[in-house]
């Protein structure tokens, strides 16, 4: 369903195959539904202007989910292990952040906590995907390239 929102070109793999890969995507249909909700169905595409901390917290919300999916795919079809690595490392950081957004909905006073509670389940159950992910991308899981034929654009 997201898959228009990633930038690079498709891998030589076949991104719906990676278990984490579909549940990135799981964790972004979440997270769309719920920034739908917590912002009464105002126009997901400019959360951003208004002036509610729970539109903000919707739209970061929805920023990080989509992000996962595309960090996934770079670090899919890159050869470079810092590439990889840093990718994951991303991923880390976003899914820290949706958990603090999930936080902070419930304290801006979301009654319904269920559908965080929801999320939050979404969360671990990707967490444990990724971690198998995370170790399958490393040393072992291509060939050790730093990085530098992508950071000079080769």
């Amino acid at each position: 369903m997201f898959e228009f929102l990633l930038k690079e070109k498709m891998p030589y793999k076949n991104l719906r195959t990676i278990p984490v890969y579909r549940k990135a995507i799981d964790l972004c249909t979440m997270s769309r539904e719920i920034a739908s909700y917590v912002s009464q169905n105002k126009d997901l595409l400019h959360l951003y202007k208004s002036n509610s901390l729970r539109d903000h917290i919707a739209d970061s919300l929805l920023t990080d989910a989509i992000l996962i999916p595309q960090q996934i795919a770079r670090a899919e079809s890159s050869e470079s292990y810092a590439v990889r690595m840093k990718s994951a490392s991303f991923i880390n950081i976003m899914i820290r952040n949706i958990m603090s957004y999930c936080n902070g909905l419930e304290n801006d006073g979301l009654k319904e906590r269920e559908y965080l509670d929801l999320l939050r389940q979404e969360i671990l159950g990707f967490r444990k995907s990724f971690k198998k992910w995370r170790k399958s991308i490393g040393i072992n899981g291509g060939n050790l390239n730093w990085g530098f034929n992508d950071y000079m654009g080769y």
